[in-house]
């Protein structure tokens, strides 16, 4: 049982797909309401998906109570291996700006719409805008300062559930 922004989830409900004479067990994450269906082949652990913008549905469901989440199915195509989601600001909501890590192997951003402000522990403040790519290293303390309303950005992690820990302010 992992806990991920205030939810439990269970990656220990074994799902079993069938190719040829080997039998794959991959596990399922409670959080994506996508479902791998039972016939999908694997591929070195990974099965085909798509994800369109048009059969999307964002949730407010997440990590910040700023954001909504768009899941992309990456979490259940990995068997939580990687996930992938786009991320839009709630016009009117704000960051707390509060300092935190992630236990997390990678985590990528690309912004898409509009700008944030993220400050990272070493490197100070970095304004993201459409077209702007960061990779946030691994246990890296960072916050989000501000964001415009219009905000919309594509997040990469690695694994696809993880923990984030409240940290202390970095020593100027």
């Amino acid at each position: 049982m992992f806990r991920a922004g205030g939810a439990d989830i269970d990656f220990s409900i074994p799902v079993r797909y069938m190719k040829g004479d080997y039998r794959i067990f991959a596990m399922e994450s409670a959080v994506n309401k996508h479902e791998r269906p039972p016939t999908s082949p694997l591929w070195k652990g990974q099965t085909f998906t798509i994800a369109h913008a048009d059969d999307g549905k964002f949730e407010g469901e997440g990590l910040r109570a700023f954001f909504e989440y768009r899941k992309l199915g990456i979490d259940v195509a990995t068997s939580g291996k990687f996930g992938a989601h786009v991320i839009r600001a709630v016009p009117g909501r704000h960051s707390e700006g509060a300092w935190h890590t992630h236990d997390l192997d990678f985590q990528m951003v690309y912004v898409t719409k509009g700008w944030v402000v993220f400050e990272y522990e070493t490197h100070g403040e970095h304004m993201l805008r459409a077209g702007s790519c960061v990779l946030q290293p691994a246990g890296i303390r960072h916050r989000e300062v501000r964001h415009s309303d219009d905000m919309e950005l594509i997040e990469i992690i690695s694994p696809a559930v993880f923990e984030t820990h409240p940290a202390d302010e970095p020593a100027t």
